[in-house]
Formats: structure tokens, C-alpha cells, sequence
């Protein structure tokens, strides 16, 4: 099991190197399935050749992002900060289900995962790697914690009892590559 969550934990951060052209979000009120689509987005270096930092906020901030930005003493650069919506995964109070209803809930988790970076909801996710409490972790990419909650509660591991979620606002430059 640590193999299969360590090679899918690999492939999240290879495919999230990858150029996502969709973004979408949920409607604040829709229904889990309804999402709509509000930018082509491109990786950021790519959207700061053709867009001002200015620019970049001004459409973060009317699609109802949190924003500021701050000059870098060192080089002078004016480094965008956006709020994104750290998710915990922790583990749940139902665990009880045996070795095959478990195999189809990490089936399922697995594949909500994956729709959820797909859909421009989540920008990487993944498994801790050791048997603590907090399982993993996902970073929302979306404007509210409201949204970041409704998404990650459609987790079907969530809604089985297995894992619990634990959200908090996160901070990170616009752009930056994790390294």
C-alpha cells in the first residue's frame, strides 16, 4: 500500500508540472456537479509575458480571490501573493470497512483526486509518508473556504467516515514552483 501511495503521491507531482489550459469553478450555492468554466488559464510565467502583476490581481481579485503583494527587498521584484485553501486529510472515525470496501473508497478517493486537479480545483495533493493522523494534504485553488470545504467533503472517503477534513487559508507567491 506505502508503494502504490508513494507512486501515486509521484505522479500528482509530475502531472502538476504539467500545463493545465482548464480552470473552472464551483458557483457558491451550485450543486457538487455544477461547475463552470472562468478562465483559459496558463502557467503563470507564461501569463506575466503577456499580463501586468496588476492585471493578474485585478482578474484574481474579481473572480473573488484574496490577494496582496509586497516588494522582494533583495531584487526589487513585486511578488504577487494569493490565497489557496490548505485541505488535511485526517484519519476519520469510521474505519471499519473491510480490505475490499476500502480498496474501492481509495478507488474512489483516488479518482475524486484526480478530477479535482483536472478541473483546476486543486493544485497538487498527496499522502504523508508515515501512519500518523493526518493522512495527506490538498491545496485548493479556488476563492473561498467555503468552496475549498464543499469540494473536499465530496471526497468519498470523507463521506464514508474514513478520512475527515481540516482547512486553513494558505498563502503562497503566484507562479512559484514548488522545487
Amino acid at each position: 500500500m506505502k508503494q502504490f501511495l508513494t507512486i501515486f503521491a509521484l505522479t500528482l507531482f509530475f502531472t502538476a508540472c504539467n500545463n493545465n489550459e482548464k480552470s473552472t469553478t464551483l458557483k457558491e450555492g451550485a450543486k457538487d456537479s455544477e461547475a463552470i468554466e472562468i478562465s483559459s488559464d496558463t502557467l503563470f510565467k507564461e501569463e506575466v509575458s503577456k499580463k501586468s502583476i496588476a492585471k493578474i490581481k485585478q482578474e484574481l481579485e474579481e473572480s473573488g480571490y484574496q490577494t496582496f503583494d509586497y516588494v522582494n527587498e533583495k531584487t526589487g521584484d513585486t511578488i504577487l501573493m494569493q490565497q489557496y485553501f490548505m485541505v488535511f486529510l485526517k484519519s476519520g472515525p469510521i474505519r471499519t470497512q473491510n480490505e475490499e470496501e476500502a480498496a474501492k473508497l481509495q478507488e474512489a478517493h483516488l479518482a475524486h483526486l484526480r478530477r479535482m486537479y483536472e478541473e483546476g480545483y486543486a493544485d497538487i495533493s498527496g499522502p504523508f509518508g508515515d501512519d500518523g493522523n493526518i493522512r495527506g494534504i490538498t491545496i485548493y485553488n479556488v476563492p473561498t473556504l467555503k468552496m475549498a470545504d464543499s469540494l473536499a467533503n465530496l471526497d468519498p472517503m470523507v463521506k464514508s467516515g474514513r478520512l475527515v477534513i481540516e482547512v486553513h487559508p494558505w498563502w503562497a507567491g503566484k507562479g512559484f514552483p514548488l522545487r
